[in-house]
């Protein structure tokens, strides 16, 4: 007899979730679980290997239904970070931790000691040289490195954050102004309320970062600063590596040190590291070089020589020069009521020479009495003493001539006069922009509203029936861009509402 297979003709059922785009994702509690970490040690290690959450097209589907908010990750993703070393020593730190308390529970203080000094150790540098291939990729991305490691620079001492931290970041912050000052690469300045923004050039890339205003303020109770000291720990490795790079550019010895020569044989005696450290921190010191190859600025010149098509590159090269000494024939003094870091870094950095009373800070390099200084950069409607062989302006003139890019005329801001506007040089086309600052540029509303607004040849029925014909995601794009240009749009015509406002009040307070 025949014998009839019992086996199914049909292959096996497949499950829901085991296949397709399902497979690419996995849920936060999932990854944790591999893993076998805790959720802050999790999050640590995704700040530091640059892994962030991703958002899958059909969430519902992949939640099996569920409503309930869910951070999903790639399974690559989670599957990388099974590999790093770093997992071993997070381990090493929950032994070392529980080793300690216990130590603490018992009372063996010599323990506790013992085993505090066998603390484990770890280094990023692995991580940065994965994240950073190439220095330019590195510098790319120095935008909120330089943000974090000047706003903890700030940091009280005594608060959440350990002084061991905002030295570090005090430090780093203080390199990377001093290599500011040595390139001359400054290129805008704008003072707000939240800080000063400063924007910078390097190898080709503009860099843009806030520096917080000189007041201690207490940190707020509503912030994390697990995942934001997380950032902190890989921004600050990542801009001691930029700042060894940039100095040996320069040709400059790393970690800075101050040349002795420039003071006078009294100063120029060790006092110790406190006081060394002020000299450093008050960027007004030339740095130590080490031996450099003379032969590079020839070879450049004689580059730019000989050929007519390089006259024009020739011509810009020669502005941006002029630019960066634009301050080279002016010598400030600043009284005691100015922000003396910030006005220190623009003026050094773009070839002047400044200097302060030395009973308000040291690396005072000239006294006030000298007859050869040009500028006094005050804040007070009146002085005790004027010299009439300087012009005393208040410091927002720096500020405005550096946007400028030329010495303005001093007549509006002589120190007790009203200052005019202090015009945003990090401005967009399609951003609302100031009379003042339109007026600046040389453009009427006219030729700005022509700029601004890009004139359709399709009739309203045409455009009408073009976006009926549209593919359902390239309707669903313009849509996006069509509301984004709505809601840009209505910012404009509010600020233009609040200036026509402030412009009729104060019309109204000149007629009383």
């Amino acid at each position: 007899k025949a014998v009839v297979s019992t086996q199914s003709t049909v292959g096996k059922l497949q499950k829901k979730g085991e296949r397709g785009s399902a497979t690419n994702y996995i849920t936060r509690t999932q990854a944790v679980k591999k893993l076998q970490l805790t959720l802050p040690d999790f999050r640590k290690i995704c700040i530091l290997k640059g892994i962030y959450p991703h958002e899958p097209k059909k969430k519902r589907k992949l939640a099996k239904g569920s409503s309930a908010p869910k951070t999903f990750y790639y399974v690559k993703d989670i599957q990388y970070l099974a590999h790093e070393p770093l997992l071993e020593k997070f381990s090493e730190t929950k032994v070392f931790v529980k080793k300690v308390k216990k130590a603490l529970g018992r009372g063996e203080l010599d323990t506790v000691q013992r085993t505090r000094d066998q603390k484990p150790q770890y280094t990023l540098d692995h991580i940065v040289k994965e994240r950073y291939p190439s220095f330019a990729d590195a510098v790319k991305d120095l935008d909120d490195a330089l943000c974090l490691v000047f706003l903890f620079s700030t940091m009280p001492r005594q608060g959440r954050v350990q002084p061991g931290i905002i030295n570090k970041c005090r430090i780093l912050a203080v390199e990377f102004m001093h290599y500011c000052i040595a390139a001359k690469c400054i290129k805008k300045v704008f003072v707000s309320i939240k800080g000063i923004y400063i924007q910078v050039e390097i190898d080709g890339n503009e860099i843009s970062w806030i520096i917080p205003h000189q007041f201690t303020t207490p940190p707020p109770s509503n912030i994390d600063f697990r995942v934001m000291l997380s950032f902190l720990e890989i921004y600050t490795t990542i801009l001691g590596f930029v700042n060894f790079k940039l100095y040996s550019t320069l040709n400059l010895v790393y970690p800075p040190k101050a040349l002795e020569e420039v003071f006078s044989e009294e100063s120029a005696v060790y006092y110790g590291d406190d006081i060394y450290r002020e000299r450093l921190e008050s960027l007004n010191i030339k740095l130590a070089e080490v031996e450099k190859d003379e032969d590079e600025d020839e070879m450049d010149a004689e580059l730019l020589t000989g050929d007519d098509s390089l006259e024009e590159l020739k011509k810009q090269r020669e502005e941006e020069e002029n630019f960066r000494t634009l301050f080279k024939d002016c010598k400030f003094f600043l009284g005691r009521e100015v922000p003396r870091e910030i006005l220190a870094l623009v003026i050094r950095s773009l070839g002047g020479q400044v200097s302060w009373s030395s009973d308000t800070g040291v690396a005072s390099v000239y006294a006030e009495t000298e007859t050869d200084i040009t500028h006094g950069i005050v804040d007070r409607p009146s002085q005790s003493h004027q010299f009439l062989s300087r012009c005393y302006v208040q410091p927002q003139w720096i500020f405005d001539s550096i946007n400028q890019r030329k010495l303005i005329p001093v007549d509006d801001y002589i120190a007790g006069c009203m200052l005019p506007p202090h015009l945003s040089p990090f401005i967009n086309k399609n951003s609302y922009m100031p009379p003042e600052q339109v007026e600046l540029l040389g453009r009427t509303d006219g030729e700005e509203a022509e700029e601004t607004t890009t004139p359709l040849d399709l009739t309203a029925e045409e455009k009408k029936l073009a976006i009926m014909a549209m593919p359902k995601k390239r309707k669903m794009l313009y849509n996006k861009m069509v509301h984004s240009n709505k809601k840009k749009t209505s910012v404009v015509n509010k600020l233009k509402r609040k200036r026509d406002e402030l412009d009729e009040t104060r019309t109204k307070k000149a007629a009383v």
